[in-house]
């Protein structure tokens, strides 16, 4: 057994088990902080298939920035353990049900998959394939993208920048 196949299990395992304690914890803000063990554990996937562009930009966007989100919406929404509502059997059972479906669906698309990628040999997923693509076939696109992000950050600094009360002088003298 390779390196890499003992540390595809290992992410595996730890974001199957991250997985289950984000559905199963008791407390929001640690079923959050569960669910960002398994962000990084998907990013270790992404650099396992030879996409560090997908690893990073999921570390960054969504360990990062949507998870910060999820802790000030849970912290500022301050639930107490009275207020949770609770859930009836049918409905526990009803997403058992739905949960080992689509487990079974997803062994079935895992058993008759016959796809190879070949990413390693074409450079797929690279950061500087991806650079060379970006600032050769599509460089006029984004230049416009990159005028239109600076527009749009400068129109929210003067949307959001406060005006001064300037007081008149005719009613200053009054």
């Amino acid at each position: 057994m390779h390196i890499t196949e003992i540390l595809f299990w290992f992410l595996t395992a730890l974001s199957l088990f991250s997985a289950l304690m984000v559905v199963f914890s008791n407390n929001p803000v640690h079923s959050v902080l569960w669910l960002i063990v398994v962000f990084f554990a998907i990013s270790g996937h992404y650099v396992l298939l030879n996409a560090q562009f997908l690893a990073i930009v999921n570390m960054i966007v969504y360990a990062g920035a949507i998870m910060v989100l999820f802790l000030f919406v849970i912290m500022l929404m301050n639930m107490n353990a009275d207020q949770e509502p609770t859930k009836s059997k049918w409905m526990k059972m009803a997403g058992v049900i739905s949960g080992g479906s689509l487990m079974l669906l997803l062994i079935a698309a895992l058993k008759y998959n016959t796809a190879t990628t070949g990413g390693e040999e074409a450079g797929i997923g690279l950061i500087q394939q991806l650079g060379k693509t970006l600032f050769n076939e599509y460089v006029v696109p984004f230049e416009i993208s990159s005028v239109l992000f600076l527009s749009a950050m400068v129109g929210a600094v003067v949307l959001g920048k406060k005006e001064k009360n300037f007081v008149n002088s005719d009613t200053a003298n009054q």
